[in-house]
């Protein structure tokens, strides 16, 4: 049974730092592909960043160019965890923010064919 549970939001205020963790549970292999998509009010859900991992390891990453430079995703496979380190926070970046996954092999990001979803952690930036 697949499953993605996302923590670490909050309140923060402009310039701010926040880390998201995504912790998944039953994938079957250590191949294996996770993104960060986030949806603000009004706004259609975009995906901000990905992470491809193969064998364990990073294979590869992106970034929407609205994020590039202040956000880094990184994936501990042993402790079943994937990261999204959000520095120099805007009140732009406020939205829901989802972790999800495609378990089955290490497709190249980004990617869009994610079968999983955990329910979401909100981030609010204030100005």
């Amino acid at each position: 049974e697949v499953q993605l549970v996302e923590s670490g939001g909050g309140l923060v205020q402009a310039g701010g730092s926040l880390r998201l963790s995504c912790s998944r549970s039953g994938f079957p292999f250590d191949d294996y592909v996770v993104a960060w998509f986030r949806q603000a009010p009004g706004k259609e859900r975009e995906e901000i960043s990905c992470i491809s991992v193969g064998g364990g390891s990073e294979t590869s990453t992106s970034y929407q160019d609205s994020v590039k430079g202040r956000f880094t995703i990184t994936s501990d496979n042993a402790e079943n965890m994937v990261y999204l380190q959000m520095d120099n926070l805007k009140p732009e970046d406020t939205a829901l923010y989802y972790c999800a996954a495609d378990p089955s092999w290490s497709f190249k990001c980004p990617y869009f064919g994610m079968i999983y979803w955990g329910n979401g952690t909100l981030v609010a930036v204030s100005s």
